[in-house]
């Protein structure tokens, strides 16, 4: 399960939770570190863009902190932060990506356009393996975008992270019966457009991400000097094979599959891995804690 967790770890992360209600310093910081992968990777999924997704995985952080006495273990840890975290990203203004959300038809329509079976020609020493890569990546999140910022989080607590119903709806802070309704209709949206259009999923259909890839940097939806997803030349080229393993599951479990597939981490700068991350941290743990 992409967002399964070790009883043991879980257990460890209760633990640091109580120390750091107690005052220690050091087990906040090792709560958030712990937890802060998995809110940057939620973000990115609900945000499309890691810029933004690196912004509000710092409110999370914050608001985690900040509330960190309120956890009263009646939930896991995870539970806890994936609610603070979902509350926060309800409560953002509007996104640079959100502003130029289509329709799923206008997706599909699009899809369906600017295909070109020119020989791809690359750009310095850029391997052909992670442009399509970015491809992937950025259009099928785009893809997630289509759907209103309720669905899209039931789509990704329940089919991308595999959160059970009673968890996700605790999360959301809805009925279950209320979640359900939400994520069978994300679900069927997400699906209906990938088994209509995208080659990934269905390899009747004529989208490859090959084509796509003229019109996408035409467009400046890509910008092979830039690239935002893909940079893990080997995980790119280990796709094809992956790629059929998916196209071997039930036809309404190959969007999610497609999802689950995705990098952990983008060629984007994580907030997880820099030393300006680990400073301010420190910097918000002294200044939101007291001695």
């Amino acid at each position: 399960m992409p967002n399964e967790i070790p009883e043991s770890d879980a257990a460890a992360l209760a633990l640091q939770v109580a120390r750091a209600q107690a005052g220690d310093r050091a087990a906040l910081e090792s709560v958030v570190t712990s937890i802060q992968k998995q809110v940057y990777a939620l973000a990115l999924r609900f945000l499309w863009h890691p810029q933004d997704a690196e912004d509000a995985t710092q409110e999370i952080l914050v608001r985690v902190i900040t509330n960190i006495g309120s956890f009263r273990g009646e939930s896991s840890v995870r539970t806890w932060v994936y609610r603070i975290a979902c509350n926060t990203l309800l409560s953002l203004r509007q996104k640079r990506m959100e502003t130029q959300t289509l329709s799923f038809a206008e997706f599909s329509e699009d899809l369906h356009r600017g295909l070109s079976d020119e020989p791809l020609v690359m750009q310095s020493d850029l391997d052909e393996a992670l442009l399509l890569e970015e491809v992937k990546i950025g259009c099928t999140l785009a893809m997630l975008l289509c759907l209103d910022r309720d669905h899209r989080l039931a789509y990704i607590l329940g089919e991308i992270l595999e959160l059970d119903h009673a968890e996700a709806s605790h999360v959301l802070d809805i009925s279950q019966d209320a979640y359900r309704k939400r994520l069978s209709r994300a679900r069927a949206d997400i699906v209906g457009v990938m088994q209509a259009r995208c080659g990934l999923t269905n390899p009747a259909n004529a989208c490859r991400c090959r084509r796509r890839v003229k019109t996408a940097v035409a467009l400046g939806r890509v910008d092979p000097t830039k690239l935002l997803f893909a940079s893990a030349t080997e995980q790119a080229k280990q796709f094809p094979q992956v790629l059929q393993e998916i196209r071997q599951l039930e036809e309404t479990r190959r969007a999610a599959a497609l999802y689950q597939s995705h990098p952990a981490h983008p060629a984007h700068p994580d907030p997880t891995l820099s030393n300006d991350f680990v400073e301010w941290l420190r910097h918000v743990v002294m200044t939101r804690i007291s001695p």
